[in-house]
């Protein structure tokens, strides 16, 4: 069995945002030389999610506001956190209905998606470096 890990860093330029980090996945799936395995992506910040859904703008913004209806940012003095001198409780419940992680088939040396889905990050406490794992594992 073998492994392969991967870091992506990136940095939102918003507090919010979807990037879809399908291409950058397929491609480390491809350097990894696993034909029959599996692909954990994990968002490795408590403020940050990893979800498969639709590549659809409209989609995008529907879960802008569902997760600012369940988690509005503010007022920021609504949540407990934020007594700690922090901003971004919100932040940490978007996280927590949006997910953490996601894991993929790897079948054929592909991931083995189904129709119309990608994975996305999703941040919900932007404007600095971040970083997503790519581990596979598989022969």
């Amino acid at each position: 069995m073998k492994s392969q890990r991967k870091e992506i860093w990136m940095e939102v330029p918003a507090r919010r945002g979807f990037v879809n980090l399908t291409p950058e996945v397929e491609s480390a799936v491809r350097a990894s030389g696993i034909r029959e395995g599996l692909c954990l992506v994990n968002a490795m910040h408590i403020t940050a999610s990893v979800f498969i859904n639709d590549d659809e703008r409209g989609l995008h913004r529907d879960f802008e506001r569902w997760l600012e209806t369940l988690a509005p940012e503010k007022p920021h003095a609504q949540y407990d956190h934020n007594r700690t001198g922090e901003d971004n409780g919100d932040a940490h419940l978007k996280r927590t209905v949006m997910g953490r992680e996601v894991v993929v088939a790897v079948t054929n040396g592909a991931l083995d998606l189904g129709p119309w889905e990608q994975i996305y990050y999703g941040e919900f406490d932007g404007l600095r470096r971040k970083r997503v794992l790519i581990k596979m594992i598989g022969e």
